[in-house]
């Protein structure tokens, strides 16, 4: 099935004319904050079937999303880069909002679900993950698996829980989307309460996985596929897709942005033709990535089993969610994050 697909998705590349052939011909220069070992394999399956060059720049595990999206604003007068592909839909978001995206109907891309992607076509959605509780079985015991998020605030696990720097990657996505569905008072309550209950504060939601898989935790908050790493690694560790009779789990998909006045506009369209389609949906879904394929028709990653749609996943909405965004980082996640890096030694920054 994958290889149909695949070849289905070259055949049509393979039959896109460019606009203008001189223009930056046999290169296309991506921005990804998504990890490079799912991203550079997609790349070079892109350049095999283009030999478009891909010159990938990624993003650093610490700062994910954060810096390649202020790279993104520092150019914006001079655009470097022709395509971001973001790990979630809100950096997609506030670049649309900044003026710095352009509006982009790519022919793979009319199967996949309404509703996900940006505003007039400014970027579009695909495979996602879900952010996840992990937790250590040697740790747990007899006691019920978690259920909750809110867990991570239980008086039980004082100090025995984790979870990621709130200002980056998925874990800033997250808090935007606390305060967005629980209102201001209760989101601040919550995080509030995780000070309280001591949980710490780490670099990445790649050292939640590893923390927890060690057992120095009992207990994170992590996005799916980091489970499907652990998992292959033989940790003892399991996982619980939070909150299916409360609020839902959060949905994190990819998202696929035209950045305006790139160098290289043909190729980025050709690119993007090629990330958002049904061969690389599936590719996300059977690899390491294990990550949920928003179209109908093709099979979700053994490891969640079950299509997206199965899942109760949180209420938001992406435009006002990045700008939510942005004013939680320059405000109080910023001043929450400052207060606990002084009582968490699991933060390296």
């Amino acid at each position: 099935m994958e290889s149909i697909l695949f070849c289905s998705t070259l055949l049509v590349l393979s039959g896109c004319k460019p606009e203008n052939p001189s223009a930056g011909a046999g290169e296309v220069v991506v921005y990804s904050s998504v990890d490079d070992a799912y991203a550079r394999p997609l790349c070079e399956r892109f350049s095999s079937a283009t030999k478009i060059k891909v010159r990938l720049l990624p993003d650093a595990e610490e700062t994910k999303s954060t810096g390649l999206l202020n790279r993104l604003l520092a150019e914006r007068a001079r655009p470097q880069a022709d395509v971001f592909w973001s790990g979630d839909p809100v950096r997609a978001a506030v670049l649309q909002a900044k003026g710095i995206s352009r509006p982009y109907s790519s022919p793979q891309a009319q199967d996949l679900p309404g509703g996900l992607g940006g505003v007039d076509g400014q970027f579009i959605c695909f495979s996602a993950r879900l952010r996840v509780l992990i937790f250590n079985r040697n740790l747990w015991h007899d006691k019920a698996p978690p259920t909750s998020i809110f867990d991570l605030v239980d008086p039980r696990f004082r100090g025995a829980a984790c979870l990621a720097n709130p200002l980056f990657g998925t874990t800033s996505m997250h808090a935007a989307a606390l305060f967005q569905v629980l209102g201001e008072t209760k989101a601040r309550e919550f995080f509030q309460q995780l000070t309280d209950n001591r949980v710490k504060m780490l670099s990445s939601n790649g050292e939640v996985r590893r923390r927890v898989a060690l057992g120095d935790f009992a207990l994170g908050l992590t996005d799916s596929d980091d489970i499907n790493v652990a998992l292959k690694d033989g940790a003892p560790i399991g996982f619980v897709v939070p909150d299916q009779d409360g609020i839902g789990a959060l949905l994190i998909p990819n998202a696929a942005v035209f950045i305006a006045g790139g160098p290289n506009p043909d190729n980025a369209k050709q690119f993007i033709d090629f990330l958002v389609s049904a061969a690389s949906e599936q590719w996300l879904a059977e690899g390491d990535a294990a990550q949920l394929p928003l179209r109908s028709g093709i099979a979700p990653p053994k490891l969640l089993g079950r299509p997206w749609t199965a899942y109760r996943t949180m209420k938001v909405d992406y435009a006002p969610l990045a700008a939510r965004l942005e004013q939680l980082t320059r405000g109080f996640l910023e001043e929450w994050v400052q207060n606990n890096s002084r009582s968490s030694p699991g933060t390296r920054r």
